[in-house]
């Protein structure tokens, strides 16, 4: 690799900064994730040198970014060197008016996954795609998830159980719209994603007590 491949700064209100970062003008911000050249790796990648790379992109284009790089792949016969492209998405539960409908959100907005062996022409391929801002890594050295990040993103893009999005969280005042505590007003003390429950403390006689309904039953107050 050449001293050429310069890494673009990610903006820091991006969600992938929980997992990912680049080093821009020395700085690293402090929740990065400590990549090591010993990550672990795949018999197929251990075999071949093929990983996976995060890749930043303007957000709102990752689908487009995409099709792009898959047409650079093909025109240019990288197919054997550049082997996958991934915008990772999942399935939410959107609740929304006392209503409740599936929509596809992107999981990291401005990021997409490149599976590649990485040399400075396959770098080129991906780097000059309309749309690509940088690789994501440590310094100018696009750095390789290791395979328990590959995996664990994986599982959440091909779970085939959809995340719930709700527009309240611990400590807001909600009201209670249908069942046996129907326009009671309550705080939300708990919220169970995987149930589709939330836990409300309402007072009843005078003393606070949990109550649990459906997220279609609540609404902030």
């Amino acid at each position: 690799m050449t001293d050429q491949h310069q890494q673009s700064p990610v903006p820091e209100n991006d969600e992938f900064h929980n997992q990912f970062s680049t080093e821009d003008d020395d700085a690293l911000l402090d929740d990065a994730t400590d990549f090591s050249e010993e990550a672990e790796t795949s018999p197929e990648e251990q075999h071949d040198g093929r990983q996976w790379y995060v890749v930043h992109c303007y957000s709102g284009m990752e689908t487009r970014v995409k099709r792009n790089l898959e047409y650079r792949i093909e025109s240019m016969n990288m197919g054997d060197r550049i082997f996958a492209v991934v915008v990772p998405t999942e399935e939410q539960i959107e609740l929304k008016d006392g209503q409740r409908r599936v929509v596809e959100r992107r999981v990291f907005p401005g990021y997409i996954l490149v599976q590649m062996i990485l040399d400075d022409e396959s770098w080129s391929v991906v780097r000059n795609t309309p749309g690509v801002t940088g690789f994501v890594g440590i310094g100018n050295r696009p750095t390789p998830l290791s395979q328990a990040e590959v995996d664990r993103i994986m599982q959440r893009i091909e779970s085939s159980q959809p995340r719930v999005q709700v527009d309240f969280k611990p400590g807001d005042k909600v009201r209670i719209t249908e069942g046996a505590f129907a326009d009671f007003h309550g705080t939300v003390e708990d919220i169970d994603l995987e149930r589709g429950k939330v836990r409300i403390l309402v007072s009843i006689f005078g003393r606070e007590t949990p109550v649990e309904v459906d997220f279609l039953q609540v609404e902030k107050s």
